[in-house]
């Protein structure tokens, strides 16, 4: 059987082209989402058939305007470009343009072009081009730019068909070359492309330009290019401001030649109408506030029923587990240890999946953008910019992926703070405990029939999150000082419908993601805890059956009683109990008994295995194998005081704990790797657990 050929398809183009809509268009669900080494900066690969015995790794690139990166992502961008033995260089490039603003989105093809890459121009949205009235002639572009020109919708997969048919054709790059380098540095030129062996004289001019953003090449090679540079006077930034002027005058006589009708002027008035509302001084906050309100209502009120069902399955799992398997350790492990612990992730699926429904909806509709425009004066008056709502709010679901797209804000001092800051936001990890805790001591009541009790507290945790984070942003605005200014400059995409397919790949893909990484922690954890919390000095172990028995003589207690007994004593006496015990004196002040210790420290690795450390320790020892989560908790007494454990104050004292607590390893590794030191992170480690310890402090001395 004949192996397909594989060609290796980029998708490049500015933000909010549609790039993203393509590629699911293409890939369908065959993709996964990675690192580009070295650096934190996403990489979308996906794969599909183009025709009969041709396949296609699609790369979903990040969007850039210009191959002048100013951000991380950008610069990615231009590195992959610049190294033509790259294993990320494309053999085949498709330019995702927005039909309606064709003007912004030639630049950068015009610069593929000078670089002698193959590309396709694929025109996007051309049915808001038609409403618009604009007409373009396509024909007359294709011939001006010789190359295809290809008019899609990507979000109803219009014209997708005739792509793929460009795709599996041979391609030829452009003849075209819309820049001529100046003839002072034509002989520093042909110096770089007879060292490096290049074939395109805007590729040795790029070298010229940003040897720093080279990094494939040896430091030696780099630091030729800058001494050649400085020799020979080249001020990159006065070349670079003639070349950009070059491409626009190019780029305006093209549009001349191939606009046939320009846009209405009231085309976009519908939307205009709805800013108004959304981006009012006042009625925007309040619009915005309301939705957040909605969405912590529904992830309580949507959510029950399959989380009970998903609760009440798993527990009844871990018992008929324990009817069939033999006795001995290998399968209480698999039903007391591992079971619980997936189950307490598993658990919290239906939760997260409307948490990233909603996010993706923003994005979808162009909400998101109009947010960050609305938020933009409040943050500045906090250190932040309008930039940093993106990162905060993409918080809410990961901390991880949330200070990487603070790669997007230019000014060095708004991402440093956003960075320190976003890690207050309640992420998805979060709400697994967030969740568990309301249940157990908030009453499921309504207030005027419509509001929940559990979802009002749910929303003030999370504003309580943001609180911390923009007052924790104005402290280090006092302390940093910077002399550099920043100023919010977007464009507004017109409102759209969600394109559901979109926000079910999004659903899909961030749940499938937190589930498998959880997972892989959890599941590691799950097998050491329960062998520390199952094991201990063989001597203390040995003797719990004959030690409880006579501490209990007098009391008239069932076998059944008594066998709890026994293994609570044991639970109490292993590895794990006594870490929990040596934690006790730290924690006892906060309302927390050893147990809680033991999944306070299990947590740090991720905040989600809390539950997962719970419903762990409380399977061990339990009469109950049918008792689901919360009714082991429900359950567990104080012995001090003979009352429930989780209180009010206690659980209060948790949710404040995990508000602001940083306990995440990943969190702490991407943040040195974003600031390059392990200074930022370990000052966000000692700031967020000592704010984190001292408020939970507070809250149970209050309450108890």
């Amino acid at each position: 059987m004949a192996t397909d050929t594989k060609v290796k398809i980029a998708l490049v183009g500015k933000p909010n082209s549609g790039k993203s809509s393509l590629f699911n268009q293409l890939t369908g669900l065959n993709q996964k989402i990675g690192n580009f080494p070295g650096v934190t900066v996403d990489k979308r690969t996906g794969s599909c058939q183009l025709g009969e015995g041709i396949a296609a790794e699609i790369i979903d690139l990040p969007g850039t305007y210009s191959l002048y990166p100013r951000t991380l992502d950008e610069k990615v961008v231009a590195e992959i470009f610049a190294d033509d033995r790259g294993r990320h260089y494309p053999e085949k490039i498709v330019l995702v343009a927005d039909a309606t603003n064709l003007k912004n989105c030639l630049l950068l093809l015009t610069q593929l072009v000078d670089l002698g890459l193959p590309t396709i121009l694929a025109l996007n949205m051309v049915d808001l081009a038609a409403k618009s009235g604009q007409s373009i002639d396509i024909k007359n572009l294709e011939k001006q730019l010789d190359l295809p020109v290809v008019m899609i919708n990507a979000r109803k997969g219009m014209g997708i068909d005739r792509l793929r048919s460009l795709l599996s054709a041979p391609l030829s790059p452009s003849s075209k070359l819309v820049y001529h380098p100046e003839p002072e540095i034509k002989p520093l030129i042909e110096e770089i492309k007879n060292r490096f062996h290049l074939h395109s004289d805007y590729r040795a001019y790029q070298f010229l330009q940003q040897p720093d953003n080279l990094t494939f090449l040896p430091v030696a090679d780099r630091n030729y290019i800058r001494d050649l540079a400085k020799k020979n006077n080249f001020f990159a930034h006065k070349y670079q401001g003639a070349e950009t002027v070059k491409r626009y005058g190019f780029i305006q006589d093209l549009l001349n030649k191939v606009i046939i009708r320009t846009p209405n002027e009231g085309w976009k008035k519908v939307s205009y109408r709805i800013d108004k509302v959304l981006t009012h001084k006042i009625g925007g906050y309040v619009i915005f506030f309301a939705v957040l309100f909605l969405i912590f209502q529904s992830i309580f009120a949507w959510a029950q029923i399959p989380m009970d069902f998903i609760d009440r399955s798993f527990a009844q799992l871990s018992s008929k587990l324990d009817a069939i398997f033999p006795s001995g350790p290998f399968f209480e492990l698999i039903s007391h240890g591992i079971v619980p612990g997936i189950g307490g992730i598993v658990i919290f699926i239906p939760q997260i999946a409307i948490l990233f429904a909603f996010i993706s909806v923003f994005e979808e509709t162009g909400y998101m953008s109009r947010v960050v425009f609305l938020m933009d004066k409040i943050m500045r008056k906090f250190g932040l910019s309008g930039k940093s709502v993106v990162p905060l709010m993409s918080g809410w679901a990961c901390a991880i992926p949330a200070i990487m797209a603070t790669r997007t804000i230019e000014n060095w001092k708004d991402r440093l703070i956003t960075i320190f800051v976003t890690p207050f936001m309640s992420c998805s990890a979060r709400l697994p405990v967030f969740t568990i805790l309301v249940a157990l001591i908030i009453p499921d009541t309504k207030i005027w029939g419509f509001f929940n009790y559990q979802g009002l507290v749910l929303m003030g945790l999370y504003l309580l999150g943001f609180l911390a984070a923009i007052l924790s942003a104005l402290v280090m605005k006092m302390i940093i000082k910077a002399r550099e200014r920043s100023y919010l400059i977007m464009e507004m995409p017109t409102y759209k419908m969600p394109k559901w397919s979109n926000v079910g790949f999004q659903i899909i893909e961030k749940t499938k993601a937190f589930v498998f990484e959880a997972g892989k922690i959890i599941l590691a954890i799950s097998i050491i805890l329960y062998v520390l919390s199952s094991y201990g000095p063989p001597q203390v172990m040995n003797a719990a059956n004959e030690t409880v028995r006579k501490e209990t003589a007098s009391q008239q207690l069932t076998e059944a009683q008594i066998q709890d007994r026994i293994a609570s004593y044991k639970l109490e006496n292993s590895y794990a109990g006594r870490l929990g015990k040596t934690l006790e004196p730290l924690i006892r002040p906060l309302g927390y008994d050893w147990k809680i210790g033991i999944a306070l420290v299990t947590s740090f690795a991720a905040r989600e295995v809390f539950v997962g450390t719970i419903a762990t320790i409380y399977s061990i020892g339990s009469t109950d194998d049918q008792a689901t989560i919360k009714e082991r908790l429900r359950s567990e007494i104080n012995p001090d005081t003979g009352k429930p454990r989780y209180t009010l104050a206690v659980g209060l004292s948790l949710l404040v704990f995990y508000t602001f607590a940083m306990q995440c390893m990943s969190t702490l590794a991407v943040v040195k790797r974003e600031t390059k030191s392990w200074h930022w992170p370990l000052i966000q480690l000692v700031y967020m657990s000592a704010l984190a310890y001292f408020s939970a402090l507070v809250v149970y001395q209050f309450l108890k």
